[in-house]
């Protein structure tokens, strides 16, 4: 059992991490490349939604390292109140980062920026990866976790949301 929630936290961990890292290669590459989507890249909208997902990518990618430590000293409870206000920040954090990001979205929409469409879909991404953190499980990628999903008819709260719920502040 242990082995296996391991191996699982063990996957999240690199995959978020890995993430992290492949999509800001790819930002570099085409950067590099002078190509004719750099004007788009580099427009400061771009940027901030750029930013934000990857900070919100790393804070999946910090969790999953800490639950893995957790699971390899044999511990399955949550995390420390004290690292769980961490994550509760971030949270609010987020919240507001992303009301600035929305904010952003209606300007370009009024202004008719040419970078909206990179800008909406990369803030879109950054807004599903920060619902999947700490709201709702959006990821159900085993046969097993699919037939959980199809048994419970739909979402159940995010590993992250059980554990900051019961967060004393």
């Amino acid at each position: 059992m242990r082995k296996k929630i391991e191996k699982k936290y063990y996957r999240l961990f690199t995959g978020e991490l890995s993430a992290t890292i492949v999509f800001a290669a790819i930002w570099i590459m085409f950067l590099m490349r002078k190509s004719e989507i750099n004007a788009f890249l580099t427009s400061y909208y771009s940027v901030y939604a750029f930013v934000l997902l990857e900070f919100v990518l790393l804070q999946g990618s910090l969790y999953w390292y800490l639950k893995l430590k957790q699971a390899r000293k044999n511990s399955f409870s949550k995390l420390p109140d004290s690292t769980l206000r961490v994550f509760n920040i971030y949270k609010k954090l987020n919240l507001i980062l992303f009301i600035i990001g929305a904010i952003l979205l209606i300007i370009q929409v009024v202004t008719l920026r040419t970078e909206i469409f990179w800008y909406t879909m990369i803030y879109i991404f950054a807004l599903i990866e920060y619902v999947n953190y700490f709201y709702i499980r959006l990821s159900y990628l085993s046969p097993e976790e699919m037939k959980e999903f199809r048994q419970l008819k739909g979402f159940k709260a995010s590993k992250l949301a059980k554990e900051l719920k019961d967060l004393k502040l």
